[in-house]
């Protein structure tokens, strides 16, 4: 099979299992959010950091855990919201514990730690905010519209990128990734704005219409801004996808690199007009 051939099938597995998880409970969703933002982070780590400082590695996951799980128990139990402060106690054994390290060699590479828990962890965690209603109720279907729009604006800029880039050659950003052109980020607007008028049309995004087609086009275009930075970041440290374990499409990084910065800009627009 060819690349794309791949490529679709396992997007299309992948795209059912994480409906799946969405659509029946709780704990299925916090289990495969859980489950994502580990893989993010390990890719992010390894590349960034290589073998070095393990232990403090370790520790920034269980901090990013730590925070999804008291954003869940906030979000579902109705946990108090200066509780949450607590997530910041690892961070800070993180911190402590780097004064012990015997080799400091690199410690320079110990800052790309806090940087993989302000870049993964925290967007990650926020998405419990868009996983309940205000009264604690489980409901994945506004995270499945999230996902949707996303997945759309990606698949209409890589669709109007193939199909038109020659006759329209313009490139979106050439220095960070020589392949993104101007037609298919036009593509992948129109195409995520339509993603939102059908699921208005069919009930399934339950937003006013205007909010509803304003909110595509801020997640489509903080969309690209999260795939062009993790472009110059692999463009940095000179690798192709942040890791192998979804044939044809790379690492998890490489899945939701739109998602890390479409989702919380998408939360805050929302959250802006009281819509969450």
């Amino acid at each position: 099979m060819n690349n794309t051939t791949v490529r679709a099938i396992s997007g299309t597995v992948f795209v059912i299992l994480m409906v799946l998880c969405l659509s029946f409970n709780k704990f299925l969703f916090a289990a495969m959010v859980i489950t994502i933002m580990v893989f993010m982070l390990l890719e992010y780590y390894k590349i960034s950091m290589g073998d070095s400082y393990a232990f403090s590695k370790v520790l920034a996951i269980l901090s990013a855990v730590f925070l999804f799980v008291l954003m869940f128990v906030m979000q579902a139990y109705h946990l108090q919201l200066r509780f949450v402060a607590l997530a910041m106690v690892p961070v800070f054994i993180v911190m402590i514990n780097s004064i012990y390290l015997k080799d400091k060699s690199e410690y320079d590479k110990l800052s790309n730690i806090y940087t993989g828990l302000l870049y993964i962890a925290i967007p990650i965690a926020l998405s419990n905010l868009i996983a309940f209603d205000k009264a604690g109720n489980f409901s994945g279907l506004l995270l499945i519209d999230f996902f949707v729009i996303i997945w759309c604006s990606d698949v209409g800029a890589f669709t109007f990128g193939k199909l038109l880039g020659k006759k329209f050659p313009k490139k979106l950003f050439e220095s960070v990734s020589p392949h993104k052109t101007w037609v298919g980020f036009f593509g992948g607007l129109f195409c995520s704005v339509l993603a939102a008028f059908v699921l208005y049309e069919t009930g399934i995004l339950r937003f006013p219409l205007i909010h509803s087609l304003i909110l595509s086009v801020i997640m489509s275009v903080a969309g690209v801004y999260g795939d062009l930075f993790e472009s110059q970041w692999k463009r940095f440290y000179r690798v192709k996808d942040s890791g192998n374990i979804i044939p044809g499409h790379g690492g998890m990084l490489d899945r939701f690199d739109s998602t890390l910065m479409a989702m919380p800009f998408g939360a805050i627009y929302l959250a802006i007009f009281d819509l969450l």
